[in-house]
């Protein structure tokens, strides 16, 4: 079979690794986020083909089988799973990951032909170590994400009695079997304190994400992607593989970035979202948040389709509920009719607006809304006095005034879309349920509010209707 030698792997490596940095270059922005993506599926396919024909020795058929059921698994996922189902698909992949780290590491750990002595096995053992202890939590960390964007597991925080000292504890026990570990290794041992490692990791995985509530679920899948990177790189130094490592540094340092990103675009402290906490179940009240606050202003779609038509400037600002209800490609021609009406159409982006970061702008992208009227809310935030109608479309925490208005409220302090400078809001819900972080929405009640009730496709199929 076809071998390459060593310069040829390191130039391919060399040429992979500069891809992959031009498509995380590539994804920072919409317009480019395609070409990105292809930079990334190019560098992936060269790092692939090195690898196998310049590092693999044997068991072709082997490994030839695991990427067929693999591609093949890969190729349904990716024409079956809908937009609403991204986020969780995202957590159980860095679950795959987390898991391949673990199995890695014990196969490093077990295999009879290592060559490594004193000081190098020592070093050897610690990437082991950390590897598995990275992987495992990235693992069940993930899975529980999975559970709870998936709505298997509830959204609300699981918050045990002394669950801070619980997690130190944790800690203090991985550092000591790590100690334990390297010891019994160094004799010819260790697997024992490496079993227990594991199983305390898988648990702090567990205990960490059911203590983070569903407010916070777009940064759990954020630093469940760096931790993922970080159990990528860990796995490269085990296999004393360069590009793997750079690969997994790449993925673990700007998930971090991105992790730093959303806790600032939701005032929170990255340290607190780990500690738990924030935010409820979907839909679910709340203490002293859930209670309705006065009266509601109900509005019609063909009221609503006037009142866009009227209009001079428009805002509209996505939320899950969009994505719940596949209602972006509607939107759109909602859109372009009122773009035909002479109408100045805007949307408005909060960073942390469905379940996961870039959700809204993907589904947005997927119905060829033009780039250059999706704006992030920074851009947009202070325009709203001059907005004429606001649609928001199921969404619920981004827009809260609760988060400016009332320091005790479990949002306070978190920038939100003030869509209540407007005119007139529009908003677009099933019921009066609360959002993902269980709060009640002062916003519903103010008298510019309108409330249109129904399902979101349905009620702005109706609106489009009326408009043309």
């Amino acid at each position: 079979m076809l071998s390459l030698n060593e310069g040829t792997i390191t130039a391919a490596y060399i040429a992979a690794t500069i891809l992959f940095i031009l498509a995380l270059g590539g994804l920072s922005n919409q317009e480019t986020a395609r070409r990105g993506n292809w930079y990334g599926i190019t560098g992936m396919a060269i790092a692939l083909v090195a690898t196998i024909f310049g590092k693999v020795t044997g068991n072709y058929a082997l490994l030839v089988g695991a990427l067929l059921i693999g591609a093949t698994i890969g190729l349904l996922l990716a024409r079956r799973v809908q937009m609403t189902q991204m986020p969780e698909l995202v957590a159980i992949l860095h679950s795959l990951v987390g898991a391949a780290a673990v199995f890695v590491g014990f196969a490093s750990f077990m295999d009879p032909n290592t060559s490594y002595t004193g000081v190098e096995k020592t070093i050897h053992n610690i990437e082991i170590y950390v590897g598995i202890l990275i992987g495992a939590v990235t693992f069940s960390g993930s899975v529980i994400a999975f559970g709870k964007l998936s709505g298997r597991i509830g959204g609300s925080p699981m918050l045990l009695p002394a669950r801070h000292w619980l997690n130190l504890l944790l800690l203090l026990g991985a550092i000591w079997f790590g100690r334990e570990f390297v010891m019994q290794a160094a004799a010819g041992g260790g697997m024992q304190p490496l079993i227990i490692m594991t199983v305390l990791a898988l648990l702090f995985g567990i205990h960490m994400v059911m203590a983070i509530g569903g407010a916070d679920m777009p940064v759990v899948v954020s630093m469940l992607n760096s931790y993922s990177g970080w159990a990528a790189s860990a796995t490269g130094f085990m296999l004393s593989n360069d590009l793997l490592i750079v690969t997994g540094a790449l993925v673990g340092s700007s998930g971090a970035i991105l992790s730093y990103i959303m806790c600032r675009a939701m005032n929170r402290k990255f340290l607190n979202v780990i500690a738990g906490g924030f935010g409820t179940g979907g839909g679910a009240s709340a203490a002293g948040g859930g209670e309705q606050e006065g009266e509601i202003s109900p509005v019609n779609a063909d009221e609503t389709a006037a009142m866009l038509a009227d209009a001079k400037e428009v805002m509209i600002i996505p939320g899950y509920g969009m994505a719940v209800a596949q209602a972006q490609h509607t939107v759109y021609e909602i859109t372009k009719a009122l773009r035909a009406k002479k109408v100045n159409v805007r949307f408005g982006i909060h960073p942390v607006a469905g379940r996961m970061p870039g959700h809204m702008n993907v589904l947005l992208a997927e119905a060829k809304v033009p780039y250059d009227i999706v704006f992030e809310m920074d851009e947009i935030n202070e325009d709203f006095p001059d907005v004429d109608v606001s649609v928001v479309i199921g969404a619920n925490d981004i827009v809260n005034p609760s988060a400016q208005e009332e320091p005790d409220s479990p949002i306070a302090g978190m920038p939100v879309l003030e869509c209540w400078k407007g005119k007139t809001t529009i908003v677009l819900k099933r019921s009066m349920a609360t959002g993902y972080a269980g709060v009640q929405n002062p916003l519903f009640f103010k008298e510019n509010t309108r409330m249109l009730f129904g399902d979101a496709k349905e009620t702005l199929d109706q609106v489009l209707k009326d408009l043309t």
